[in-house]
């Protein structure tokens, strides 16, 4: 609240506001959310010259839509710190979990991209880096949305995720992948099959609906867009 205070309470963003369509509701938690026109210092821990220009190019896709800007430097305070060796995973800290030196001290990173190397496709980079930021941003895992209406085969998905590339435990696949958020801290409940915050999902992992496949998203959806211009409104000026 002390970075944003409509962290507490913001009734424009009320995602049952009938006057939103439904492009206008992602799912992204309303506490977390950065102040709208904020500069966002951002600081390479490692990583090539050819890597993190990489990530600086399709992180800020999100500016060109959210009333947000990302400044990539070397100061000590940066907000966002990215390393590309912290483990094998791709990770960040959600919005302004980032402040929270108890988790984040500020000599640690914030961002991980743990496979993302010189010779990785510019395709991978794109759905890695969007979806990574688009956490940064405040915004959860589509497939964790509420109104998803995925029902899991949880044997299948324990296996496939503790497998590479993430290599997660049981407790970290129930919550990147089973727990479900409660529409009460969201903005936005409508369910977007094409988000880059939804993850890949073989059909084999999903009870119902039967048959369904998520394929890889790379790259923001007209929905993504539309309501990060809501979470980030243009109106609002800070830095």
């Amino acid at each position: 609240m002390r970075e944003n205070p409509a962290n507490d309470v913001d009734p424009s963003l009320n995602p049952n506001d009938p006057n939103l369509t439904p492009s206008e509701k992602i799912a992204l938690i309303a506490s977390k959310r950065w102040r709208p026109g904020k500069v966002l210092k951002i600081r390479f821990l490692d990583g090539s010259s050819t890597m993190r220009a990489k990530v600086e190019q399709y992180a800020k896709e999100w500016t060109q839509h959210a009333n947000i800007e990302f400044d990539f430097g070397d100061s000590t305070y940066a907000e966002i710190r990215i390393s590309f060796y912290a483990d094998s995973g791709s990770w960040s800290a959600l919005g302004t979990d980032a402040l929270v030196e108890q988790h984040f001290p500020l000599s640690q990173p914030t961002m991980n991209f743990g496979w993302l190397r010189d010779d990785t496709s510019d395709e991978e980079y794109s759905r890695i880096v969007l979806h990574e930021f688009g956490h940064a941003l405040g915004a959860i895992h589509e497939h964790q949305n509420p109104q998803g209406g995925i029902v899991w085969n949880k044997e299948a998905v324990y296996r496939y995720f503790s497998g590479p590339p993430n290599y997660w435990t049981k407790e970290q696949i129930r919550f990147n992948v089973l727990e479900k958020y409660s529409e009460d801290i969201l903005l936005g409940t409508v369910f977007d099959p094409a988000s880059i915050m939804l993850y890949p999902i073989p059909p084999s992992l999903i009870v119902s609906p039967a048959g369904w496949v998520v394929r890889d998203n790379a790259k923001l959806s007209q929905m993504d867009i539309d309501f990060i211009k809501i979470a980030y409104p243009q109106t609002a000026s800070a830095r």
